[in-house]
């Protein structure tokens, strides 16, 4: 299931709409966030948008909460971790007030959250309530575009970027505030500017460049041979205008794209030809659908009939070609939905292997006698050969996931089988 495909009679309010309005100081939080856990407060501050300063606390039922930003329906344990994560997260921001004056300020993205009875409940501390709420200054973050990306670098990205689309560029950044941005501050891998750059800017310019509708380029300045600041060059990309489509109230609430969705039309197709013919043309469509009986692929028909401007006194049966290339165009779209989730998954599948390595590399770590643990650890590091690996470990212990994969060798050879019941 598509992750924003919620049957539309469980979503009220601001939930009908697709797009979350982020504030500038919103938007600058500590960036240490997961990918669904900055998709999770995208989505619970869609939720309360319409009475964030109205009221204190916001509710939304849990389950539905999980499909939107694309946990497993009942996987609590996970959503649990992620409004913890929020709570601990800090927005800071400065700016200068209605009367010019400087104000600066940090809040918990979260002031509370809770679970009881299938239903979530938060709350914004005041302060942030008003400036996420503020109508003077902020972006659109569009639910459909998020919902695209695998990479939380790339959505921090992203989010940072999309507000400056009007006046094309983000202006400089000091590359230590881009490192907090991006959630790799105190890392000292991400220190070296090459590693940075290979690791997080390029591979994040480049997913939003392909998933999103802008198209961002970086440019560097330096002080003396070092990396000093970064700023991103914006500008819309016309391919993926369609994913606007949605802005606003958005076309899920109407007649056509229900009907469409009633055929078996897929959303992402429904909204991508509304975006293209307009509801007018695609109704008349529609209508012409309805008067031919025995049609075996709606789905199909459809596509032909919009691509050709089929009309009723023409009453034109499609070709075998047409209905052939129209059956390739449907797969293929299908197909790129079915490849996209099966990254997701993918993706969400090593994280959740790799905690359970790094769970079990704890374990083991902590059975050992404190002499023990000495001689674990020096044994380890020396046969460490990568030396970030070493600095990482030597940082972080056995609490270092970047030595993950070395962990469970080490420690499949101290203890023989010590994975086995964690990985059955």
């Amino acid at each position: 299931m598509d992750q924003l495909d919620i049957p539309k009679e469980k979503l009220t309010g601001a939930l009908r709409r697709p797009s979350v309005k982020k504030n500038v100081a919103a938007i600058h939080v500590s960036g240490k966030l997961t990918l669904l856990q900055r998709k999770l407060s995208n989505v619970l501050l869609l939720n309360a948008y319409d009475t964030l300063v109205s009221k204190p606390m916001h509710q939304i039922d849990a389950q539905t909460l999980c499909l939107m930003v694309g946990y497993n329906s009942n996987d609590m344990a996970t959503l649990k971790q992620s409004l913890r994560s929020l709570a601990e997260t800090t927005a800071e921001w400065d700016m200068l007030d209605e009367d010019g004056r400087q104000e600066w300020g940090v809040s918990a993205l979260l002031s509370y959250a809770k679970l009881k009875s299938g239903v979530c409940e938060y709350a914004y501390s005041p302060a942030l309530a008003e400036k996420l709420h503020d109508p003077k200054v902020f972006a659109l973050i569009n639910l459909n575009i998020q919902r695209r990306f695998t990479s939380g670098h790339a959505l921090a990205l992203y989010e940072n970027c999309y507000r400056f689309v009007r006046t094309g560029s983000t202006g400089w950044w000091p590359i230590d505030l881009f490192r907090r941005l991006m959630g790799v501050d105190g890392s000292s891998y991400y220190e070296s500017f090459k590693h940075l750059n290979a690791k997080v800017i390029k591979p994040a310019v480049a997913e939003v460049n392909k998933t999103s509708n802008i198209l961002v380029t970086p440019e560097l300045r330096k002080m003396g041979r070092q990396v000093s600041e970064i700023r991103f060059l914006i500008k819309e990309n016309p391919q993926l205008a369609m994913l606007d489509i949605d802005d606003g109230e958005g076309v899920r609430q109407g007649d056509v794209y229900r009907r469409l969705v009633e055929v078996g039309v897929s959303d992402r197709l429904a909204r991508q030809w509304i975006a293209e013919h307009g509801e007018a043309y695609v109704a008349e469509k529609l209508d012409y659908l309805k008067g031919r009986a025995g049609v075996e692929s709606p789905v199909r028909y459809l596509t032909a009939a919009l691509r050709d401007d089929y009309k009723e006194a023409e009453a034109p049966a499609p070709s075998a070609e047409a209905v052939e290339a129209a059956r390739e165009r449907v797969e293929a779209a299908q197909a790129e939905d079915a490849a996209r989730l099966a990254r997701e998954a993918a993706a969400e599948q090593e994280r959740r292997q790799r905690a359970a390595v790094m769970a079990r590399v704890r374990e083991l770590a902590e059975a050992r006698t404190p002499t023990q643990r000495d001689a674990d650890k020096r044994l380890f590091l020396a046969g460490l050969e990568d030396e970030v690996a070493r600095a990482e470990f030597a940082r972080l212990g056995w609490g270092a996931a970047f030595c993950a994969d070395d962990m469970r060798v080490f420690w499949e050879e101290m203890v023989p089988g010590a994975f086995e019941r964690k990985s059955k």
